[in-house]
């Protein structure tokens, strides 16, 4: 299977970041609007991930990182894997690395911490990136996305619109549950012109 076919099918993230409280809440974040979460708490411990992983697609970087920093990782990773997106995230604005994170064209740059909506905007958007980088169209990835709908509409359907069930069936977050309906209303809202 390609990269591209499994990416498609489970969005690969990996987090690096020092502060345990901090990963842990970008860990929940991002696996609630369905991303397959790895995380570290050091460029060396991503270095080691980032071996192992089948696929990479986006990555969320602390710029102060103990050892190497945020940028000087991606720098690396995006040398071997230009199609991997990068968020950078910092405490402070630092010019000289913004610099370099427009360069290396770094999805965004978020200074802690940021609201919740900044993330999940900023996460999508670097998927919609790793997509275009790769190539797969984006009719190759709305009928995924289709097929994720007709799934979770049926299932709710199933629990007679009982979203705490569907959502246990399904094997997702209650959040991701609410994510994606809020996402299909906002669709259907543009599809019938409201």
């Amino acid at each position: 299977m390609s990269d591209s076919e499994h990416g498609i099918r489970e969005r690969q993230l990996l987090i690096v970041e020092d502060e345990a409280r901090l990963r842990e809440m970008l860990t929940q974040a991002a696996a609630d609007v369905g991303f397959t979460v790895n995380a570290a708490a050091s460029a060396e411990e991503a270095l080691g991930i980032i071996g192992t992983l089948e696929a990479l697609h986006v990555m969320i970087l602390d710029l102060n990182l103990p050892g190497m920093s945020g940028i000087d990782l991606f720098e690396r990773v995006h040398a071997e894997r230009p199609e991997v997106q990068a968020i950078i995230l910092t405490g402070y604005g630092d010019l000289d690395a913004a610099r370099r994170a427009i360069r290396l064209q770094v999805v965004d740059f978020l200074t802690k911490p940021c609201p919740l909506a900044d993330l999940e905007h900023a996460l999508n958007q670097a998927w919609d990136r790793y997509l275009a980088a790769t190539g797969v169209t984006v009719t190759e990835a709305r009928r995924i996305q289709d097929v994720e709908r007709e799934m979770i509409l049926k299932a709710l359907d199933r629990h007679g619109n009982h979203r705490a069930a569907a959502a246990r069936e399904l094997g997702i977050s209650l959040r991701t549950l609410y994510y994606r309906l809020s996402q299909y209303e906002a669709e259907d809202r543009m599809r019938g012109g409201h």
